[in-house]
C-alpha cells in the first residue's frame, strides 16, 4: 500500500494555481466570442440571482470592488446590465441584466458548462464528483477566509456564504 503524501511531496500552490489559470484561459477564450470575459459573465450570472449592488455583487463572485465600476461600465456600454435604484434603498443602485444580458448569460452558461464538461472529462469518472466534493470542502472550510496579511498577493473579496 502506498504511502499518503505529504506537504513536502506536493507543490499544492503550483497546483491550485496552474490550474485556476488554465481554466480561466479557456473560459476566456470560450466566451470571447461572446464579447464577454469570464468577469463579465460572473457580475451577469450573479446579478440574476437578486437585487444586488456592485459591492454585494463583487462579493458574491469573489471579485475585486475595485475593478467593478470598469466591469458595470463596460457591460452597460454593451447594453447587458444597467444601473438602478434600488427598490430597498432609494439611494442605492443595483445591477440588472437586461433581457439582451439575459440571453447572453444563457449562451454564456452552455459554454461554460461545456468547458467545465470537457475539463472533468479528461479524468477517470470515479475521480471527478470526488475532486469537486474536495475543492467545494476547502473553498467553504480552510480557505473560505483569508489570514491577515501584510502584503496580499492579490487583493480580492472575501466571499459570503
Amino acid at each position: 500500500m502506498a504511502a499518503e503524501p505529504t506537504s513536502s511531496d506536493v507543490d499544492l500552490m503550483f497546483l491550485l494555481s496552474w490550474c485556476s489559470h488554465a481554466l480561466a484561459t479557456e473560459h476566456t477564450a470560450a466566451l470571447a466570442g461572446l464579447g464577454i470575459t469570464p468577469r463579465s459573465y460572473c457580475v451577469l450570472y450573479k446579478a440574476m440571482e437578486g437585487e444586488m449592488t456592485q459591492s454585494q455583487l463583487a462579493e458574491a463572485g469573489g471579485l475585486d470592488k475595485s475593478t467593478m465600476v470598469l466591469t458595470v461600465d463596460e457591460l452597460e456600454k454593451k447594453e447587458l446590465a444597467e444601473r438602478k435604484a434600488s427598490t430597498r434603498d432609494r439611494r442605492a443602485r443595483i445591477i440588472s441584466v437586461t433581457e439582451k444580458g439575459r440571453q447572453v448569460v444563457a449562451e454564456a452558461t452552455a459554454i461554460v458548462t461545456k468547458v467545465n464538461d470537457e475539463i472533468l472529462g479528461t479524468l477517470p469518472l470515479e475521480l471527478r464528483q470526488p475532486l469537486i466534493d474536495a475543492l467545494t470542502q476547502l473553498a467553504e472550510g480552510r480557505l473560505a477566509s483569508l489570514p491577515d496579511c501584510e502584503r496580499s498577493p492579490r487583493r480580492r473579496a472575501t466571499r459570503s456564504r
